[in-house]
């Protein structure tokens, strides 16, 4: 930002270097330090006031999770200043050059953000509309946005890119720790700079300790906890997030958006977190932000910019960006599911069988601990920004050890088929020891290459009281927006051990996965055949 105070931008990229040649002269830029709610706290932050006398909308950016801090925004501040806003980016306390120690998201953080609002109303009383005032950011931001909207009625509109609702649920699903994002997060926080209570979390956490203080932790920084305030107000709300997001829940981000009751907006795209709106952020466009400007133009100044008409869903599908498929709710949305149950080995086949009819009375047997080419992604967040860019990860399916994992497959499917909502898995697991971790994906596979793409995935542990003791267990992995083609088939990959999670597997014992007479075990799926002109 200290470019537009100098007026030089040669070292800019050249779309973030036009947004703020038109700044020159449209207002006033400033590098300041706004004071937190705590004495020690003082908030690097950058605000632009537009040319006027106003009033004016006010804007708050809270920073990513990023050593730049608020100067991860340049595009997204040049943006809303030439649109007439009064922008203000921040980091949070403890992060780039703010002052003070990291909450992630708590109390301090909440009154911090309070404390700027405050700032711009005594600063500017004369140049801003205080009934016009919206929080909008990204990842760290974007929970940061919602849970100070919750808390301060003045923030009337709010826009969440690369969400999250339940930071519980993001960290530790269905009893696993999801320890590569907590180590990603962990480095970038800086674990120096946290604060005491953080601090031990984190250290209990990796440990695999007092797992209670870690929810009690999270729900507190969660928005979902704190969806009744957002809907007493009807607070306009939109989120984003992606289809293989390795860092937040999106499972509990669309239980979040169906909870709410006000204006709402849930844009779901390929890829991973961030791998959109980062265009975005220095000046160029991407659906998200693009989706920022418009909504908070339409619910924070009454714009008719047709926002409010075009569907509370939309999302991308797999593998094809430019296809945005519009819904009025999630419930619309989504297809109705059909249940494939699994079935043992037919006609010599190694693999066992989705089928459309219930199967019982039959096991299966992996050996435990081995980390099979099945995986969640090969790298958090980078995986997903290949996908975006047109190269989603392919797997050798055949390479997978059918010793270390369990497969089904599909009878190749006769046509073109969709696969959009919600995926469940329902299944009877026996590991011969007290604990184990076991890690669903499903994959599309081209039975003529035995090449597949990752569709969706979940991870489940068995925390058992004693040994050998079988367990109905339902998984829910994540939701899933994805064309199938004719001819090919969908493979249930089960094994015991990925890179993204600590698990509870023991080396040397072995997992039986079984459909007991009465309690069939299936895969629900939900998934329809489309017109072969689509």
């Amino acid at each position: 930002m200290e470019n537009l105070d100098r007026g030089d931008f040669r070292e800019l990229p050249s779309a973030t270097a036009g947004k703020f040649q038109q700044l020159q002269g449209a207002g006033t830029f400033a590098s300041v330090r706004i004071p937190g709610a705590d004495p020690d706290v003082q908030l690097d932050a950058g605000v632009f006031v537009p040319q006027g006398a106003g009033p004016h909308p006010v804007v708050v950016l809270p920073a990513p999770l990023a050593p730049t801090g608020w100067r991860s925004y340049p595009g997204m501040l040049a943006n809303f200043a030439i649109r007439g806003y009064l922008a203000v980016a921040y980091s949070e306390r403890g992060l780039a050059e703010s002052t003070g120690k990291i909450d992630v998201a708590g109390p301090r953080d909440r009154a911090d953000g309070s404390a700027v609002i405050d700032w711009i109303l005594e600063n500017h009383a004369d140049r801003v509309n205080p009934d016009q005032i919206a929080f909008a950011g990204s990842s760290y931001g974007a929970g940061q946005s919602l849970i100070i909207a919750a808390h301060d009625d003045r923030v009337k509109a709010i826009a969440a890119q690369s969400a999250w609702a339940d930071l519980a649920r993001s960290l530790y699903e269905n009893e696993t720790r999801h320890l590569a994002a907590f180590e990603a997060l962990a480095a970038l926080f800086g674990e120096d700079r946290l604060s005491d209570e953080a601090r031990q979390i984190f250290e209990e956490f990796r440990a695999n300790k007092n797992i209670k203080n870690l929810l009690d932790f999270g729900a507190i920084r969660s928005p979902i906890s704190y969806v009744e305030r957002l809907n007493a107000r009807r607070v306009p709300i939109f989120l984003g997030t992606y289809w293989h997001e390795t860092i937040f829940s999106v499972p509990a981000v669309v239980e979040f958006f169906n909870q709410l009751t006000g204006p709402r907006r849930l844009l779901v795209q390929i890829g991973n977190h961030g791998g959109d709106e980062i265009l975005g952020f220095l000046g160029g466009w991407s659906r998200p932000t693009a989706t920022t400007f418009r909504w908070l133009d339409h619910h924070l100044q009454g714009k008719d910019n047709g926002i409010g008409q075009d569907g509370n869903v939309h999302t991308e599908y797999m593998h094809n960006l430019f296809d945005l498929r519009k819904s009025n709710d999630w419930q619309s949305y989504v297809q109705p599911t059909r249940r494939f149950y699994l079935d043992q080995p037919r006609n010599g086949s190694t693999d066992g069988a989705l089928a459309s009819r219930p199967a019982t009375g039959w096991t299966t047997t992996i050996q435990a601990g081995v980390d099979t080419p099945a995986h969640v992604a090969e790298q958090l967040v980078q995986t997903g920004v290949l996908e975006r860019l047109g190269a989603p990860a392919i797997y050798d399916t055949a390479s997978i050890s059918r010793r270390d994992a369990a497969v089904w497959v599909t009878e190749p499917l006769v046509q073109q088929s969709q696969l959009t909502g919600n995926v469940r898995l329902h299944l009877t697991v026996r590991p011969s020891v007290a604990t184990a971790t076991i890690v669903a994906h499903l994959f599309d596979v081209d039975p003529g290459r035995a090449k597949g793409k990752i569709i969706t995935s979940a991870p489940f542990t068995l925390l058992n009281d004693r040994e050998g003791e079988a367990r109905a267990i339902d998984i829910q992995l994540q939701p899933a927006d994805y064309r199938i083609a004719a001819g090919h088939q969908l493979a249930l990959v089960i094994d015991t051990r990925d890179r993204l999670f600590g698990d509870a597997t023991v080396d040397g014992s072995q997992v039986e996965f079984a459909s007991p007479d009465g309690a069939a075990s299936y895969l629900e799926l939900p998934l329809a055949d489309l017109p072969d002109a689509e």
